[in-house]
């Protein structure tokens, strides 16, 4: 309902000329607020639901369950992505004809952050050096541009350097990772560790009745978000001329892989019907669509799996945290078919060589991307 709600009236406030600003601080206002809450809960969620779920699992256990799900994600991660490279060179949405009505800037001719680099700053992330920091900050490879003294010169000659700059964001990556050594050394000190699996058990619970009292705003939330997205976009002519083909063919992807390719995984492991399954974590698919965020949805996600499903909750809170930071098959689909489009309407013919450059790298960087559906690929 949230969703049809803020279609319609996103529809409806393209009508009535509205400033930016109103759209902004009005119409999107409570989908703002849903988000903010939804991302409250993300930093106590992975603590409490990683360490209770790894406390309570021995060494071997965890070992497998983890070792199962890292097939899973980079499996299905490269699928879609080999789906979008099909997709795109079959359908070939990117007509050089439509640039016409886009604006041109001539291309910089600096260094660039190589694909090396992002691996690097991965690796970084996963060890970080001040917890307080990773809640709030992430380290990247960022270009500097540097005054440097020459010998033979009297003023300094600019140079391009890499540096190291942290940027806003919660380091999701390396909390995981220090939490699940946290709560498997927690599940191997045995009865003197009880009292702190308590601990964090009482706080899982207590996020997630505030996750339950969150759920009954986010029908408004949702159809504010949806309604302020719709009603944001400016000619829409333009956009379904220019974008029209691109985005029916992340659609048609994303169709194939969520709604064939995944329930036919889902369907050979367990025998069970697919559909089913997928009706009871409907709620988090209309989160996801609404907020564009992996890590937003992830309260939803549990609470639907643990409620709705009925699924252990030693396995959702173990899977569930590492899944939304590195398992983002609509992103890996998406850029796969953005990079291909971009050179399609630059009429730049890529061989088989190039075309599994630009696509596998960008695996790695989809674990750096906010949220599934993918927000503006360069």
């Amino acid at each position: 309902m949230g969703v049809v709600m803020g279609a319609v009236f996103g529809m409806l406030l393209r009508y009535i000329k509205l400033s930016d600003i109103v759209i902004l601080t009005m119409v999107s206002f409570p989908g703002e607020i849903l988000m903010r809450m939804l991302k409250m809960l993300i930093l106590p969620l992975i603590i409490s639901s990683l360490i209770t779920g790894l406390a309570g699992l021995d060494a071997r256990s965890s070992g497998r369950m983890g070792s199962r799900a890292m097939v899973y994600y980079m499996s299905t991660t490269v699928i879609a992505a080999v789906l979008g490279v099909i997709l795109v060179l079959g359908i070939h949405p990117g007509n050089p004809k439509l640039r016409g009505a886009q604006r041109t800037t001539a291309p910089e001719k600096n260094q660039e952050v190589s694909s090396l680099d992002a691996f690097l700053d991965l690796i970084r992330n996963l060890f970080p050096e001040n917890l307080v920091q990773a809640s709030l900050q992430q380290v990247q490879t960022v270009l500097k541009t540097v005054p440097v003294a020459a010998s033979n010169q009297t003023e300094p000659v600019l140079v391009t350097k890499k540096k190291l700059e942290y940027k806003s964001g919660m380091n999701v990556l390396g909390l995981i990772g220090f939490f699940i050594t946290f709560g498997i050394c927690l599940g191997r000190m045995g009865e003197r560790g009880k009292i702190m699996c308590s601990f964090f058990n009482i706080l899982n619970e207590i996020i997630m009745t505030m996750v339950s009292l969150i759920m009954w705003y986010s029908p408004i939330g949702i159809a504010s978000l949806i309604a302020g997205k719709i009603a944001a976009i400016g000619n829409l002519e333009v956009v379904a001329r220019q974008l029209g083909m691109y985005m029916v063919t992340v659609i048609v992807g994303l169709v194939i892989h969520g709604g064939l390719i995944l329930p036919a995984i889902f369907f050979a492991i367990t025998r069970k019907n697919p559909f089913t399954f997928y009706s009871g974590i409907f709620q988090a698919w209309v989160t996801a669509l609404g907020t564009a965020s992996s890590a937003g949805t992830l309260p939803v996600t549990f609470r639907c799996l643990e409620e709705n499903l009925k699924i252990d909750k030693r396995v959702t809170r173990f899977v569930l945290p590492i899944g939304a930071t590195i398992n983002m098959d609509g992103t890996a689909l998406y850029e796969a078919v953005a990079a291909i489009f971009i050179a399609q309407m630059n009429d730049i013919t890529l061989d088989g060589g190039q075309i599994i450059t630009v696509r596998f790298p960008r695996c790695h960087a989809a674990t750096e991307s906010k949220g599934g559906t993918g927000k503006g690929s360069g």
